[in-house]
This record gives C-alpha cells, sequence and structure tokens, in this order.
C-alpha cells in the first residue's frame, strides 16, 4: 500500500481512536436510544404536518406540493434544532472524559501523531451525530413524492446541519486538547451553545425590523444569518420573505454574506473547524493551552497578577463560614477560581451596563421606543434563559457530582441532617444566582423608574401610545415602574424550583450527565408548558389573565414591556389600572405558589433521602 494512503487512512477511517470510540458508543443502549427517538421525532412531527396540511378528498398537485414544501421546511428546522441539541450531548465527552480521565497524558504516550490524536477524537464522536443526518435521508426524500420540495435544497439543508455538527465538534476537542475545560465545563459550553443560537438570531430580528436588511423593504439577510444555520437555512427556504440581495450588488465579503448566506455559513464553519484542529494539533502535545503564560514557579502569569497560588495548593486564605456550612460552600466556594470569579462578575457588569446604555440611547433619540421596548424584552429573555441553564447546571451536578468523587460519602458521616444538607444545598445555589439575577431585575427597574420620571425631561418618551382590537386607544408607560416588584417575585422563585428540580434529580441520578439531561427535560416541559398558559392567559382572559401571566418568567417580562398586548383584553374590559394591579398581584401569588412547591419537593426528599443514597452509595 502506497505510503501517503496509508497515512491518509491512519488520519481518518483506519485511525484507532476513532475506531475505538465507534466501537465502544455504538454498544452503548444509551445510544441506540438517542438514535431512535431522534428517527421518531421526524417521523412523528413529519406525519403530523402531512396529516394537518393534506385533507381526505381531492387535491390538486398545486395543494400537495405546497403540503410537501411546508412538511419539507418545517422538519428540516427540526433536524436542525436536533442537531444543534445533540451535538454538543455526543460531544460533551471529548471535553468530560478526556480531561478529567487524563486520558491524554496517556495518549501522548502512544506513537500517534498530534494530527491522528485530534482527528480521531474530533471524527470518533463527529460519526454518531453524522449518522443521524445520514439515517433520516430516506424521510426526506418522502416528501418529493408531493412535489415543491427540490433535491437542491434538501441536500443544502443537510449541508448546513453538518458544519453546524462539524463546529460544534471542532470547538469541543478545541476545550478538551487546551485542558482549559473539566467535567464541570460540559453544561458550559451546552449553554454557550444555545446562547449563541439565541443571541444571534435576536440582532438578526432587531436589524431585520430597523430596515438594515437585504431586499426592496430592508427586511431581508442580514451580515448575521451567515454565522447561525437557522438563518442560513432561513434564506435558503424561505427567498420570498426573507430575500438575498441581488447578485452584484455587492462585492468582497458583503457578497457572500449579503448575496449567497447559505455558501458562507459552510465556508465560515468549515474554515472556524480547520483552524480549530490545527491549533489543537499544535498544542497537544504542549500541555494545551493551560501551560502558557506559566513561569517558573508552575503559577500561570494571570494567577500570580491576582494574587493567587497555583491550581491544587495545599494552602487558602481563612474564609467564613455561615451557619450552615452546606450552603456557604455551594455560595462561596464556586468562586475558588479565577475563571469562575471573572465569568460570573463580567455578566453582572457587562449586563448592568449594557441596561444604562440602552436607556442612555433612547433618551438620546438613537433609538425608537418599538426598538428599545424588543432590545429590553430581547436582551431579558437571554439573561434569564442562561440564568436558568445555569442554575439547571448547577443543582443538577450539586449532589451527583459529590456522589462521583466521593464527598458525599465523607458528608453522611458529619452531623449534619438531610434536612439541613438540603436546605443548605438550596440557599446556597440561590445565593449564588442572586447577582447574577440583578441583571435582568435591574434592567426592568431602570426603565421602569425611567418611565416613572416622565423620561428626565422627555416625557414623550416615557409613554406609548397604541391601539386595541376594535379601535380603542390607550397610553402606556414606556416600561411599567413596577416592575421593579413583579421582576423579584417573579424571578427568584421560579429559579428556586430550578434549583429544587435540579436537586430531586441529582439526588436519584447515578451521573452528572444523566441528571443534568432529566433536569433540562422537565424543567423545559414544565417550564415550557407553564410559559405557554401563562402567555395566552395574560392576553385572552380579562382581570385574572394578568394575574395568571406572573406565574412565568417570560410572560412577566412581555407583561412588563408590552402591557397593551399581554394584557389586552384586560385593558379592553376594565382598564389599564386594574392590569397592573393584577399583574403586581399575580406575582405575589406566584412567589407563594412556587414557595409552597419548593417546599413540598424539598419535604418529600428529606423522606427518601437515606433510602436514596443508600441505593446509590458507592456510585461512580
Amino acid at each position: 500500500m502506497p505510503v501517503v494512503l496509508r497515512w491518509l487512512l491512519n488520519l481518518a477511517p483506519t485511525n484507532p481512536i476513532a475506531v475505538r470510540l465507534v466501537q465502544n458508543a455504538s454498544r452503548r443502549s444509551k445510544h441506540l436510544y438517542v438514535r431512535s427517538g431522534y428517527l421518531a421525532v421526524l417521523i412523528l412531527v413529519l406525519l403530523w404536518l402531512l396529516l394537518v396540511n393534506t385533507s381526505a378528498g381531492e387535491m390538486s398537485f398545486r395543494d400537495l406540493a405546497a403540503a410537501g414544501a411546508f412538511s419539507f421546511s418545517a422538519i428540516a428546522y427540526l433536524q436542525i434544532g436536533l442537531i444543534c441539541v445533540l451535538a454538543p450531548v455526543f460531544m460533551a465527552g471529548a471535553i468530560a472524559q478526556e480531561s478529567d480521565g487524563n486520558t491524554w497524558d496517556i495518549l501522548l504516550t502512544t506513537p500517534l501523531s498530534q494530527l491522528q490524536i485530534v482527528l480521531g477524537n474530533l471524527l470518533g464522536r463527529l460519526f454518531f451525530v453524522l449518522a443521524l443526518l445520514v439515517a433520516s435521508l430516506p424521510l426526506f426524500a418522502l416528501t418529493q413524492y408531493f412535489g415543491g420540495v427540490p433535491g437542491r435544497s434538501i441536500f443544502a439543508s443537510y449541508l448546513i446541519a453538518a458544519c453546524a455538527a462539524l463546529v460544534v465538534g471542532a470547538i469541543a476537542i478545541a476545550l478538551s486538547v487546551s485542558r482549559l475545560a473539566g467535567r464541570r465545563a460540559v453544561f458550559t459550553f451546552y449553554i454557550a451553545v444555545i446562547s449563541y443560537l439565541g443571541v444571534t438570531a435576536a440582532i438578526d430580528a432587531w436589524l431585520r425590523n430597523g430596515g438594515q436588511g437585504a431586499g426592496a423593504a430592508g427586511d431581508g439577510v442580514t451580515w448575521v444569518t451567515a454565522i447561525n444555520p437557522f438563518l442560513a437555512l432561513t434564506a435558503l427556504l424561505n427567498p420570498t420573505t426573507y430575500p438575498r440581495a441581488d447578485a452584484g450588488t455587492h462585492s468582497g465579503l458583503a457578497a457572500l454574506f449579503l448575496e449567497h448566506p447559505v455558501t458562507a455559513w459552510c465556508t465560515l464553519s468549515a474554515a472556524l473547524s480547520l483552524a480549530l484542529t490545527g491549533l489543537s494539533a499544535f498544542t497537544v502535545r504542549m500541555g494545551g493551552l493551560a501551560t502558557i503564560g506559566q513561569g517558573r514557579s508552575g503559577v500561570p502569569l494571570h494567577r500570580r497578577v491576582m494574587g493567587l497560588g497555583a491550581k491544587g495548593a495545599e494552602y487558602r486564605p481563612p474564609r467564613a463560614v455561615w451557619t450552615n456550612p452546606i450552603a456557604w460552600r455551594e455560595a462561596a466556594a464556586r468562586n475558588a477560581t479565577l475563571a469562575r470569579m471573572a465569568a460570573r462578575w463580567a455578566f453582572v457588569t457587562l449586563g448592568i451596563l449594557f441596561g444604562l446604555a440602552l436607556i442612555v440611547a433612547y433618551h438620546l433619540g438613537s433609538m425608537t421606543p418599538a426598538a428599545f421596548r424588543f432590545v429590553l424584552a430581547s436582551a431579558t429573555w437571554t439573561e434569564m434563559a442562561v440564568i436558568t441553564l445555569i442554575a439547571v447546571n448547577m443543582a443538577a451536578t450539586a449532589i451527583s457530582r459529590e456522589r462521583e468523587d466521593g464527598t458525599l460519602d465523607l458528608i453522611l458521616t458529619t452531623p449534619v441532617t438531610p434536612v439541613a444538607y438540603l436546605s443548605g444545598k438550596l440557599r446556597g445555589l440561590v445565593a449564588y444566582l442572586l447577582p447574577l439575577l440583578l441583571v435582568p431585575i435591574l434592567g426592568l427597574a431602570m426603565a421602569g423608574l425611567y418611565s416613572l420620571a416622565g423620561g428626565l425631561g422627555n416625557p414623550a418618551g416615557a409613554s406609548v401610545t397604541s391601539t386595541l382590537a376594535g379601535g380603542k386607544l390607550v397610553t402606556t408607560p414606556l416600561v411599567l415602574p413596577e416592575a421593579a416588584i413583579v421582576a423579584p417575585l417573579a424571578f427568584i422563585p421560579f429559579i428556586a424550583f430550578c434549583v429544587m428540580v435540579g436537586l430531586h434529580w441529582s439526588l436519584k441520578s447515578k451521573g452528572t450527565i444523566a441528571s443534568v439531561i432529566a433536569t433540562v427535560g422537565v424543567v423545559g416541559a414544565v417550564g415550557g408548558m407553564i410559559s405557554l398558559c401563562a402567555w395566552h392567559s395574560g392576553i385572552g382572559i380579562p382581570v385574572l389573565g394578568p394575574a395568571v401571566g406572573a406565574l412565568s418568567p417570560a410572560s412577566a417580562i412581555y407583561a412588563s414591556v408590552h402591557p397593551e398586548l399581554a394584557t389586552a383584553s384586560t385593558i379592553k374590559e376594565a382598564g389599564l389600572v386594574e392590569a397592573r394591579v393584577a399583574l403586581v398581584v399575580g406575582s405575589v401569588l406566584a412567589a407563594g405558589v412556587y414557595a409552597v412547591i419548593v417546599y413540598l419537593m424539598r419535604a418529600n426528599m428529606v423522606r427518601g433521602f437515606d433510602f436514596t443514597v443508600r441505593k446509590l452509595a458507592g456510585t461512580r
């Protein structure tokens, strides 16, 4: 066999690391369930869409083509969504196992080249994501029987999804090789992927609402389209409602981004993945990026500047412990590293500065009331989503992590009771998250105080006049001043509920990954159902609707920023004052409801604590 061909085969198909990963993971029932569930969801959704969009009677070929095109579009979005959700799950092992298990040190003793090590880990884990795409191809081919679905669009949508999986995998491998991330960074990586998609989509919507997109009306492709797979797919499937720039109207990067967003997404994804893979291959035998900047003492430069010792040093400055040591450990000990302190307070500082800058920009006339409200609501929703994911991750790993590293066995030998242990976990986690919650709370409070102060000399900017259904005019504050009361009452108890759900699954699950996935599923399902009911109740039910709307942080934010839309029925039937009073009363009742739920969940966990701990004793 030619040497060049053998070298190429060793990089990918016969790479021992890739072969090991594929063989071992293929025997796991969990991966089988994920693949089966993925295909089952796609099949059921496609079948349901086809049944809904077709009738039992005769249909023209045009109607069949329209039904097929709509079903294909919906299933294509769903596939990219599932890939963006599942790709971090499959790639999580690259961060957790290789970093915490110290397998990098073992790999570096083998004769494998640097490129073989990196590509083996990347391709071996990426294989399962790409296998999902290939397995669903026959399903997409069925839509062509109805017409209206060009084969080029099917393969282009697959290319967009594959590039999304590739760039997520390359980032995960780069984090693993860098030695900067461990098991606890898995969920942070997941949060970053979801947050990136949400933030770029919000920026794109803002640009389009401001008429800064392509097309005659300025509501088409923007500069952000090519860096988000969902937006690139929208440009591919909806050229009429999401138009691209006409060919030849731009040059250079502008032509690539605005005229060919799908090509730009695929090119940028491949280039970024190639760059990250090359960087990983270059640093894998150097100890990763974690060793850069270390002096002779072995202490990184940034830790020396902050007066911190080496990681894992035996000495630490003394600290004052709370009455409940479990609560103190959860709230204070999580700030034991420079990275955590920097990330936490950077989020708080940047979030508060962004809120102030937003108000200043609006006061100076740089934004319209509609644009200000849109940006404020989008930013607050994003901040709450990020904080919720952080709370879920921390709570879901709070007990299972201690079981894995043996800390729980030591705690059980102390006089700490189950009540003190679980109460301390809850109190400590909520206390740690309170500074983060200040960001959305202060953002709404500052905007509400600006409206209460009459726009600081600009009365016209402190209120908004809208037309309700039926032609009734109503003048509402730019942002409700009582948002300063509604926000903490709606946000803090909800986060406490999410923490309690995470602790429940962390206690019952064997490992951290299983507890995180279960908690995300439960919080997502329950939170989504509550938000959906609260959202529609606030809009359609008079008086009682705004009170129900306070049960969900999402609908509470919507009611605070857009009261004329979120409480339309109440304003039309009773008036604005009644709607505002109902919102405040509902937030108080919602806080009480969540407090009762949290108390009952804790009591139930206390009753079964000993049995559950003994049942899972010794689990690693």
